[in-house]
């Protein structure tokens, strides 16, 4: 993991807000974790759930991101990887892999 998820997960795992370059974390009064890339949100983690977002742009910054989030609050074998120019989420709970879908939750 790149310093700077690590700092992001730590942000997250602590419900405080954090930016450094092109990732910022801001947490809601709730404890919702919201996670930007670029300005454009990726992540929203919640106690039970992740939801995900491609921030309109599939690049391999987004899915670095993404899969930092997964390793830490998901179920460390969940993941996003890309195969022929699309990206795919492994489900490890059905030991499935789905197309990905911004937007899409993870309980």
């Amino acid at each position: 993991m790149r310093k700077i998820e690590a700092q992001m997960v730590n942000a997250i795992r602590d419900c405080k807000s954090w930016k450094c370059d092109n990732t910022k974390v801001t947490v809601d009064s709730d404890g919702l974790s919201f996670v930007y890339l670029h300005g454009n949100k990726i992540a929203e983690i919640g106690e039970d759930f992740i939801t995900l977002f491609d921030g309109g742009w599939r690049s391999v910054t987004t899915k670095s991101r993404l899969n930092a989030i997964l390793n830490a609050f998901g179920s460390g074998f969940d993941g996003i990887f890309q195969k022929d120019f699309q990206w795919f989420f492994h489900d490890s709970a059905r030991s499935v892999d789905v197309p990905f879908e911004s937007g899409m939750t993870i309980a």
